[in-house]
């Protein structure tokens, strides 16, 4: 019996080639951006997930400034007190949980070598930094252990950094200029790409002390602790909050861990994929509506021979049937070809842009089938009770 239904509606199909083509690319249209926007989410939430666990499951972020306290972003504007080195010194004796617990300054300045200078990132650290942010050196050394307070005046540079001053010549050894300061390269790191927002290839990593002489500053950017096992990251994170309040006579910092942040963009970003999926739904909703417009149509012109049907016949229920199936074969073969077009598509982005690991997840394929068939049969559902109610007398007496 279904055989002959989809037969019939499919032959009902194959006789209207046009309007069943444009019912069929109104529902693909649909399906390929529910299916091209879910990828795109979900890109995004694996491009984030992969650039924290990039640099490791077990590292927190120690921040100035506290958010609820300041209404802002931690490290941003004005707070309490500064982060200092003391208060780094403080954590390295007391947080035995930790495996490195590494200062970081950040400022901007002009490099240059002869005739070649561009602005660029600098990063104030010290030798521990390599590991905790897990970083490779292409050529010579990371900076040396030190007196985090003591400056001395060399620099590593960044892979991109190195080869646009550099053109052609061996660095190490060479001095550069970060501002006003002659410093000597005695390292360049390894091709890395962007963390975190840096990019990496483009930044000089310098002592601690000689950054924050440089930009005259006596505050941190941030202090980053790794510590060995992810399940020492709570209380590692808490234990920092205590000893960091006792020195400041008050809770003025925010510790953040990698877990915390990941979590959280992973939420943001799948509530973006459902806003993407919801807004490729409302187009299918509009094919959908579409698909109903054809099949009143084709009721209308098919009068006679739902008439003759119903002579020969067939019941109320076959009639509806016969106009369901051709409803629900119309939104099927619109999914179909939404769902190669949507694949294809995606495809061609990861191909042009690797770097996005974009794929629309199996869920969403099955999904957004589902969708089309549910679409398809709810609006195809008014047309084909029209089509089941109409009297077979009066259907055939019409000309």
């Amino acid at each position: 019996m279904l055989l002959d239904l989809m037969s019939l509606a499919w032959a009902a199909l194959a006789g209207h080639r046009l309007r069943t083509a444009l019912s069929v690319v109104g529902v693909a249209v649909g399906i390929a951006a529910v299916v091209a926007l879910t990828a795109l989410g979900e890109g995004a939430r694996q491009y984030v997930i992969q650039e924290f666990t990039a640099i490791g499951s077990n590292l927190l972020s120690v921040l100035p400034g506290k958010t609820e306290t300041t209404g802002a972003m931690p490290g941003m504007g004005g707070v309490p007190h500064d982060l200092t080195l003391q208060d780094l010194l403080a954590l390295r004796r007391n947080i035995h949980a930790a495996q490195y617990i590494v200062p970081v300054s950040m400022g901007t300045e002009t490099v240059s070598h002869g005739e070649r200078r561009r602005q660029i990132a600098v990063i104030g650290s010290t030798t521990e930094f390599l590991q905790a942010r897990e970083l490779k050196m292409a050529q010579g050394q990371f900076l040396p252990a030190s007196d985090v307070e003591r400056g001395t005046p060399v620099v590593v540079l960044g892979h991109v950094t190195a080869r646009e001053l550099f053109p052609g010549q061996q660095p190490l050894g060479q001095v550069v200029r970060v501002g006003e300061w002659r410093m000597r390269v005695i390292g360049v790191l390894a091709e890395i790409g962007t963390q975190l927002g840096i990019k990496m290839d483009e930044v000089v990593i310098v002592p601690v002390g000689t950054g924050m002489k440089m930009f005259n500053r006596s505050s941190l950017f941030r202090i980053l602790v790794k510590v060995r096992s992810p399940k020492d990251l709570d209380g590692t994170c808490a234990q920092v909050i205590t000893i960091l309040t006792e020195r400041h006579d008050e809770e003025d910092v925010t510790c953040i861990t990698q877990k915390a942040v990941i979590s959280t963009f992973s939420s943001i970003l799948q509530t973006l994929t459902l806003v993407l999926v919801a807004i490729g739904a409302i187009s299918l909703t509009v094919a959908g509506i579409g698909v109903m417009n054809v099949m009143l149509v084709t009721v209308a012109e098919r009068t006679e021979e739902i008439g003759l049907l119903r002579a020969l016949g067939a019941t109320r229920g076959n009639i509806l049937g016969v106009f369901l199936v051709e409803a629900l074969m119309l939104a099927g073969l619109g999914g179909m070809v939404g769902l190669l077009v949507g694949l294809g598509g995606v495809h061609l982005l990861t191909w042009w842009y690797p770097a996005v690991p974009a794929a629309a997840p199996a869920w969403a394929i099955g999904a957004a089938l589902a969708l089309a068939l549910i679409v398809g049969g709810m609006f195809g559902v008014m047309p084909a009770r029209r089509a089941a109610k109409l009297d077979p007398i009066m259907a055939l007496q019409r000309r």
